[in-house]
């Protein structure tokens, strides 16, 4: 492979752990910290908090070099920001991730491009705003009528460009054959569905489609899907790479409909109401429980950590960026504590995601980051970290975080914007300026309340008129939406 001068090497760090309350006992201890530590940002609780090494304010290790690194960026789909136990959930168990967490940074205030899934992986695949595209506009994508148009340069077209081998393993929802698909936006392969949800077992889309493809040509499995997609994962990891590779796992758990491993009656029901002609049966809205969610994400995290697994007995691990994020808040099971809002609003719970980043050649593990990032300072993060440039004729609206994750720059206060049918949000520094469907502009200070609960617009309305028209600004260069039929 070779070298870029943001291309890295690296240790982890150990740190001191935290000691215990002297009145409470250990598994006490651990479920205050439990409830606490997203509110706070303090390292997760769980089975292992009381013996964690307490996570360290991020500093870069600018003195190290490295190669271009392999790129593994893994998506969950609906995950909450506090459904993993580093992030607080009292419940749902993640040793994998958390895992992951403590061998590199935990990002406290990063978001996602949008708030369903289709906009999201649009910033992801361009690195830029939704509404640069006609694609983009749809929330999320229902049919065939639209999707990433093949011309437009990617994030996998651009790092192919530059030497990279390309692969999608999982879901694309940006569009639907003849017209899109991942092989004609860069992808030199793809193995996944189109759509937006499917049922885990027969792979039936929301139209009662078959959904499983490799390439362009239907694939036919009918184990359950997670697990059908790990063993993929594997398997790309596992073979010879002349070259550097990117690998965009795109997981469909823990989104509806609710199946679990082995609930192959459920998945029968369910089935038989898609075959009946029932629309929306997918949706599972009359299925699913807290505990039911808790498998699944269970699962995805079982999931990561057998990739994670194959990925060092491959001999990469050293050599590979791991990202690992949502691409939305969570839904209806999820747990999102102390956020407001999920899947679909602009509220902190609808756009803030768990983010992870692993890079042992160059980053240190067991810290955490609070500067306020989102999808597509990913795109351009990773361009340039391969050495790839963008496309003068399509410029990014992300920024590169590799100044600041490999050399230790500041960031410097910046904008981060968010448009969806009918609200609107944007963030500088610790203030966000949002407007709800209600139509009223309001204004939090997320430092002091990511709950989002104390409007301080009339307290400050000279910022909020100034956030207001940066906000306006931006939605000026965007393509408006179209008329609802």
């Amino acid at each position: 492979m070779s070298s870029s001068p943001l291309s890295p090497s690296a240790s982890s760090s150990s740190s001191s752990s935290p000691s215990s309350a002297p009145k409470l006992s250990r598994r006490a201890f651990a479920g205050v910290v439990s409830a606490t530590a997203a509110a706070v940002g303090l390292p997760a609780a769980g089975a292992e908090a009381a013996d964690a090494p307490r996570e360290q304010p991020f500093r870069a290790a600018a003195h190290r070099r490295s190669r271009r690194p392999n790129i593994l960026f893994i998506l969950g789909d609906d995950l909450g920001w506090a459904d993993l136990s580093v992030y607080g959930s009292p419940h749902i168990k993640t040793p994998h991730l958390d895992r992951l967490a403590r061998q590199g940074v935990r990002f406290t205030d990063a978001y996602s491009g949008s708030a369903t899934c289709s906009p999201t992986r649009f910033s992801l695949y361009t690195g830029r705003f939704p509404g640069r595209t006609e694609g983009g506009l749809a929330e999320p994508i229902a049919d065939k009528s639209t999707g990433l148009e093949p011309t437009h340069p990617t994030l996998a077209s651009l790092l192919r460009d530059a030497g990279y081998a390309t692969a999608l393993i999982g879901k694309w929802h940006c569009g639907y054959l003849p017209d899109h698909s991942p092989t004609k936006s860069g992808w030199d392969e793809f193995f996944g569905n189109f759509g937006g949800a499917l049922e885990y077992y027969s792979k039936l889309g929301l139209g009662g489609e078959y959904d499983l493809y490799e390439g362009d040509v239907a694939y036919k499995d009918l184990r359950y899907y997670t697990r059908i997609l790990t063993e993929r994962a594997g398997e790309y990891i596992r073979r010879e790479h002349g070259r550097p590779w990117l690998l965009n796992l795109n997981f469909t758990t823990p989104h509806w409909p609710w199946i679990a491993e082995g609930d192959e009656e459920e998945s029968a029901e369910i089935v038989r109401r898609i075959k009946a002609g029932e629309k929306g049966a997918l949706w599972h809205q009359d299925g699913g429980s807290v505990a039911k969610y808790t498998q699944l994400v269970q699962d995805l995290d079982r999931s990561v950590g057998e990739v994670l697994r194959a990925l060092k007995a491959s001999g990469q691990e050293r050599d590979t960026l791991v990202f690992f994020a949502s691409d939305n808040g969570g839904e209806r099971f999820s747990y999102n504590w102390p956020l407001s809002g999920g899947k679909g609003s602009l509220k902190e719970g609808g756009i803030r995601v768990p983010t992870l980043v692993r890079w042992p050649a160059r980053i240190d593990g067991g810290q955490v980051s609070h500067e306020p990032v989102f999808t597509p300072d990913w795109t351009a993060t990773l361009l340039e970290i391969g050495g790839a440039r963008p496309h003068a004729a399509y410029p990014l609206d992300g920024t590169s975080l590799a100044p600041y994750l490999l050399q230790g720059a500041e960031l410097g206060e910046r904008e981060l914007f968010w448009r969806v049918r009918g609200e609107r949000a944007l963030r500088r520094g610790e203030w966000k300026y949002y407007r709800g469907k209600g139509g009223a502009d309001q204004l939090f200070h997320l430092a002091e309340d990511q709950r989002e609960q104390a409007d301080r617009a009339a307290a400050r309305p000279g910022l909020l008129a100034e956030l207001r028209a940066a906000w306006e600004r931006t939605d000026r260069e965007l393509l408006p939406y179209p008329a609802r039929p």
